[in-house]
């Protein structure tokens, strides 16, 4: 009794409005057992996966995984298509359809690619060690697609389907910024009430607790270019003049012009100069990686950055810069943030906290996902895991039973509501 009455204090806005305590506690009784009877199947896929090597430009590998996603997909019940992504390499994007027999209308995305190249697996190996399985992408993020598979083959066996539609996307360039998917992600996301995102949570200790997503930034592109003259860098250097200089030059005065404007990020991470070392340069051009929580910045670095160029080392060089807008920014409503306060209620039934988590520097779908405002959007209902996009990427085989609760949970409360 005092379980069912510490869930029902906490219910939020948008959390459905139970009939009976005692009914609600077997429901979750029911649902703690599934997700521990799943564990073992959850860690069979994530090997299966994990042994699928899917880097953003591995057509073989991604296709694997379209093939696999695809006919787990099927197995479901889900109506499916392949569709090509629009830019990029050119992979395909796994969308599963269900239709059931309810009011609202579910979506749940995660990406098949990874940051790995192709033969990382000889290093990086598939292996367990006590409660971490390690494995390149096994928590960024197919642990996510693990959690979405998983979760939907426990609410189907219970014969749920209280829901008007629920969409599965599964992308393959989430790590070059979807370059190709990310506007069919927000058109279908607007086509929905409610969208669950799946990268992964940080585990604990990195983290205190496992959390939920309500903010990551936007990306965006810096390229300068610098034209300068080539000459003899031995016999004439004086008549040459040098873009590697002027680079340089340009490079530290404008490394600090984003924390003149909040809400922006700005770091010079590529360069290059030259092809040989007897001749002065002529030209030279670096890459930046810009990370935005505002809907402006692209506009408001590119004004600072042209001010800050007009400065110049190198007489008669010439100087550009260029900001391209690149995956948006996810900034969680008030419907979404009621709804992860509706998870933290859900951890709580296991004794659990979960916390929420306003932002983070890097970004995911769910800025394609909430661009629009249309549809409540949260991240991060994958596995916890760490050391993604480094070596010896994890995730903590702890977090599977509450976060397949957690999802489960989730979407038959979302399904009840109207």
């Amino acid at each position: 009794m005092k379980y069912s009455v510490r869930r029902l204090a906490s219910v939020s806005l948008f959390s459905l409005a139970v009939a009976s305590s005692s009914a609600f506690a077997a429901a979750d009784e029911k649902l703690r057992a599934a997700a521990e009877q799943a564990q073992p199947a959850v860690i069979e896929s994530l090997r299966d996966m994990v042994m699928i090597e899917s880097g953003s430009s591995d057509i073989e590998g991604l296709k694997k995984m379209a093939d696999y996603t695809e006919a787990r997909l099927k197995a479901l019940g889900a109506k499916t298509e392949r569709r090509k992504t629009t830019r990029g390499a050119g992979a395909d994007m796994v969308i599963g359809t269900f239709e059931g027999t309810g009011t609202r209308k579910l979506m749940l995305i995660a990406h098949m690619d990874t940051v790995y190249e192709h033969g990382i697996l000889a290093s990086q190996p598939y292996k367990v060690d006590g409660n971490r399985i390690y494995g390149p992408g096994i928590a960024d993020d197919k642990g996510g697609i693990a959690m979405i598979l998983h979760a939907l083959k426990i609410l189907n066996d219970a014969g749920w389907r209280d829901y008007a539609k629920l969409t599965v996307s599964f992308n393959p360039d989430e790590e070059v910024g979807s370059i190709g998917s990310g506007e069919i992600i927000a058109e279908l996301a607007d086509q929905h009430d409610v969208v669950l995102s799946c990268e992964p949570t940080v585990a604990p200790p990195v983290a205190k607790n496992e959390s939920l997503l309500l903010g990551a930034s936007g990306t965006a592109t810096g390229t300068m270019d610098v034209k300068g003259k080539a000459s003899h860098a031995g016999a004439a250097p004086q008549l040459g003049r040098n873009a590697l200089l002027e680079l340089a030059h340009q490079l530290l005065q404008t490394q600090d012009v984003a924390k003149s404007i909040p809400g922006t990020q700005l770091n010079w991470t590529t360069a290059k100069a030259g092809t040989v070392r007897n001749q002065i340069p002529d030209m030279a051009t670096a890459g930046a990686d810009i990370r935005l929580t505002i809907p402006d910045g692209v506009q408001k670095l590119q004004a600072a950055l042209d001010e800050k160029i007009k400065n110049k080392l190198i007489p008669d060089t010439e100087v550009t810069v260029k900001v391209v807008a690149g995956r948006p920014p996810f900034v969680a409503s008030d419907r979404g943030r009621a709804l992860a306060k509706d998870g933290q209620a859900i951890y709580r039934e296991l004794d659990r906290t979960l916390d929420i988590a306003e932002m983070t520097g890097g970004a995911t779908d769910a800025g394609y996902a909430g661009r629009s405002g249309k549809a409540i959007v949260v991240e991060s209902f994958g596995l916890a895991g760490w050391g993604y996009h480094a070596r010896d990427e994890y995730i903590d085989t702890n977090s599977i039973v509450p976060r397949l609760y957690l999802m489960t949970r989730m979407l038959m409360d979302l399904g009840k509501q109207k």
